[in-house]
């Protein structure tokens, strides 16, 4: 149960600031598109890369020197591509959609995740390399295996919380003037991420 509870707070803690996926869960969950799909897909990916890490993967991560860079830049190319097009719908303000309006085609939407969540090398890092490293204190690998789990379950609450929470804010959310708000707010994070990254390696 310690090493449960353990993996559920590391898990939880390492994925709880505001960047640029939960950003755009959170989009999605105001929205009330493909909400499922999305947490789903968000959660499955970080259990598999914290499979990974428990598993000892890390290893491959510290053997491949030439690694973070190429993530660093192809992800921070990314971010900031989709934060000028959030900055230029915030900026237009036309682009504002009625709660419960679709914006992307699920499997759009999907890959639009897909890139914020395996072109990340701080998804790398959090998973494979810290939660790998942190479970490295179990020895035997029933405690350790438990561990994993609770930085596992730690994925879909947050994931799925974050998601069909973000309902909640939805009163809020019925004006154009909000919708920009929101989209000034997640670009400037995207644009902020990309210039850490790139900072990152200079």
């Amino acid at each position: 149960m310690t090493a449960a509870l353990t993996g559920f707070a590391t898990g939880f803690s390492l994925i709880l600031a505001i960047g640029a996926q939960n950003a755009f869960v959170l989009r999605q969950g105001l929205l009330r598109s493909h909400v499922f799909w999305l947490c789903l897909f968000c959660a499955a990916s970080d259990a598999l890369l914290i499979t990974a890490g428990v598993a000892g993967f890390g290893a491959m991560v510290a053997a491949a020197p030439w690694l973070p860079l190429v993530m660093s830049l192809g992800g921070a190319a990314f971010l900031i591509v989709y934060g000028l097009t959030r900055l230029i719908a915030a900026w237009r303000g036309g682009d504002a959609m009625e709660i419960g309006g679709a914006d992307h085609s699920l499997w759009k939407t999907l890959a639009i995740a897909a890139a914020f969540t395996w072109a990340n090398p701080h998804v790398y890092l959090d998973t494979l390399g810290l939660i790998g490293a942190v479970s490295t204190q179990y020895p035997d690998w029933p405690t350790r295996i438990t561990f994993g789990a609770g930085a596992v379950i730690a994925s879909f609450v947050f994931f799925f919380g974050l998601g069909y929470g973000a309902r909640f804010l939805a009163p809020i959310m019925r004006s154009a003037r909000a919708w920009q708000v929101l989209d000034l707010l997640i670009g400037l994070t995207m644009l902020a991420i990309a210039a850490k990254l790139i900072a990152g390696v200079l």
